[in-house]
């Protein structure tokens, strides 16, 4: 499955199928969290909250092209990502874009 950021696909007439989704809500536990934010005292990267984001945004990306592949989408165009804290520690990533069809 083609995923791209853009509105087209150069060389190819899309036929829209839909908005196809995709989201994830990733926490980390309470032992890492403490570390995390001890961090903050000293500086620098806050690794195991990036490893986290990284996993979240994975397993939405593939919920997305799951949702697209029902509609039978050969392509996602104008994917765009989002991000929110739902809680201390927790955070939702949703992606979204068009599903289409090569015509």
């Amino acid at each position: 499955m083609l995923i791209v950021s853009t509105d087209y696909i150069s060389g190819k007439n899309l036929e829209m199928l839909g908005i196809a989704k995709g989201s994830s809500i990733q926490t980390k536990n309470i032992g890492r969290d403490i570390t995390q934010g001890l961090k903050t005292l000293v500086g620098g990267e806050l690794n195991s909250y990036i490893d986290m984001m990284n996993q979240a945004r994975t397993l939405a990306t593939e919920r997305m092209i799951e949702e697209a592949k029902q509609m039978k989408a050969d392509a996602v165009v104008n994917v765009r990502y989002t991000s929110s804290s739902i809680m201390q520690g927790a955070a939702e990533v949703m992606v979204y874009g068009t599903a289409v069809r090569f015509i």
